[in-house]
């Protein structure tokens, strides 16, 4: 803490105060001051913007065979959420093009990007859970790395 002094102008009576440090720097705010990110923060947006990539091109992959071939996939007609199979493809393509468009500004250090990252892979892993009647292994597994993304995405990092 520092102190410094002054003097009233019309009484001449001096006074004093004491001067805060302030708050500690987001490791988003320490690139702006010259000074560096921690490891952890930094593999971690590296690590949530690689899978998203990895997870939007799977998704838009998933989309694009559902669309195309939709005939392949079997369609149990109890199913509570009754929608086509081009109707899950539409959604998986639109959805997995957009995770990966964000995946990469993830990696170009975007702070916005990591919120709309973790609303996109919610959305990703709800979607791939939707269509597990459709191939279950393998939504299951998607599930899995929607939530993978959300945990790189948000995990608490320490600033060196």
């Amino acid at each position: 803490m520092s102190s410094s002094r002054g003097q009233a102008a019309e009484s001449g009576q001096q006074y004093a105060y004491q001067q805060g440090q302030g708050q500690e720097m987001a490791p988003h705010e320490a690139r702006h001051t010259g000074q560096r990110s921690s490891p952890g923060s930094i593999a971690g947006s590296v690590l949530g913007g690689t899978l998203m990539i990895i997870g939007g091109a799977i998704a838009f992959l998933n989309g694009l065979a559902m669309v195309i071939k939709g005939g392949f996939f079997t369609y149990n007609a109890n199913y509570v959420y009754h929608w086509s199979t081009k109707g899950w493809g539409w959604t998986h393509l639109i959805l997995g093009g957009v995770i990966f468009a964000a995946g990469f500004c993830v990696l170009l250090g975007m702070v916005w990007a990591r919120v709309v990252g973790v609303f996109l892979a919610t959305l990703g892993a709800v979607a791939a859970f939707l269509t597990i009647p459709f191939f279950p292994v393998w939504s299951i597994i998607e599930v899995a790395l929607f939530v993978f993304i959300i945990w790189a995405l948000i995990s608490r990092r320490r600033t060196a």
